[in-house]
């Protein structure tokens, strides 16, 4: 994991020529062209989040980097396109076919990778990713196609940037039922205002296209650097804590890491189940920038706020001294009033927070969100 440090330079490379934005060539000798550019085929008319993006990862293969996008839906035009995405009512991968929308699309991540658990139906932007998402990742990074480095980032990409877009494009909801309030800064929701409004005079979609590939491919290499350069290099940090969770606490339940910001949660609830932890861990203790310390509740799960073991209803939305009084213990700074987090001047202070929590988590009835 290490190496994904080492590659950062090579990556910020690839990533501005994939935008267009490298710097220039050195003059030298012209090359002849070896043929016409390759051409990526999708619709016309009203533009999507799903082949916006499938297109903009195309062009980040070494093979259509120079590719003309050729937006239509004339059979015979399409037919002369190298590959052709989210049109022509055809799925084959041989021919770099790429639509979802005829009725005999069933497809999944996992149904085309058994080895896969996400079971979403695929848009035009899951099957490009699908089918060509390891070696993009593996060129940007410099990395072996096959290695960890990739492996990993291929799946994290997938769940938490493709599998949205998949979802959002086939109507599928993220939960059942209604609701309780609406998402509308979706990077989805996002593309689609860049279409023209229905009462524009010009209804030409060719310049919103354009934006749109610029807005997804931007907002897809933002996240893979994140992840490549922070998410994962905090595994190594995860493992440590766990490593030594029992010289923080006798429960072996509470975690210390030496530094605040490390995004921590996902890392800790897939370590549980890799390293087949005896117990569940609950809580987490780390230095905000100030020098002042945290307790934290592990969540429930990775997309929830519900929080394995809140601190004690009591104290939650009681501050400072009276926090302190409440409490028995000095320094304390606040409690959230929902329970998740709470806040002490001292590392001491910050554990015995930890410890009478744990005390209390036989009544303190379970679970909540945070």
């Amino acid at each position: 994991m290490r190496r994904v440090m080492r590659a950062a330079a090579r990556a910020a490379r690839l990533m501005a020529a994939a935008a267009g934005t490298g710097s220039a060539a050195q003059p030298g000798p012209k090359r002849p062209r070896p043929g016409p550019a390759p051409r990526i085929g999708t619709h016309d008319g009203t533009f999507h989040c799903d082949e916006a993006l499938a297109c903009y990862l195309l062009r980040l293969l070494p093979r259509y980097r120079d590719a003309e996008v050729v937006r239509t839906r004339d059979p015979q035009r399409l037919a002369q396109c190298d590959v052709v995405v989210d049109v022509g009512g055809e799925y084959d991968p041989e021919r770099h076919r790429y639509d979802h929308h005829q009725r005999s699309f069933t497809q999944s991540m996992q149904s085309l990778r058994p080895d896969k658990p996400w079971t979403t139906k695929l848009s035009s932007a899951g099957l490009v990713y699908c089918h060509f998402g390891s070696q993009i990742l593996a060129g940007l990074l410099g990395q072996p196609e096959d290695g960890p480095v990739v492996s990993a980032l291929y799946d994290k990409l997938y769940e938490n940037f493709v599998e949205e877009i998949d979802a959002i494009d086939n109507g599928i909801a993220q939960a059942e039922g209604q609701p309780r309030y609406a998402l509308t800064t979706t990077l989805s929701a996002r593309v689609g205002h860049l279409n023209p409004r229905w009462n524009d005079p010009d209804q030409d979609t060719e310049a919103g296209f354009k934006r749109a590939m610029e807005l997804v491919g931007s907002e897809f290499m933002d996240r893979l650097d994140y992840y490549h350069r922070a998410w994962l290099p905090a595994r190594a940090l995860v493992e440590e804590a766990i490593r030594r969770r029992f010289e923080v606490d006798a429960s072996g339940v509470v975690l210390e890491f030496p530094a605040g910001g490390c995004p921590w949660k996902e890392h800790v609830l897939s370590l549980e189940q890799e390293l087949a932890l005896p117990d569940p861990l609950q809580l987490v203790l780390f230095p905000d920038r100030s020098g002042q310390w945290r307790v934290q509740s592990v969540p429930v799960g990775p997309h929830t706020f519900e929080s394995r073991l809140p601190l004690p209803e009591p104290w939650r939305g009681v501050r400072d001294e009276a926090l302190s009084q409440l409490t028995g213990i000095p320094g304390c700074v606040f409690v959230h009033a929902s329970g998740f987090i709470g806040g002490n001047r001292t590392r001491e202070g910050a554990l015995e927070m930890a410890r009478r929590t744990l005390a209390q988590r036989g009544s303190s009835g379970g679970a909540q969100s945070g």
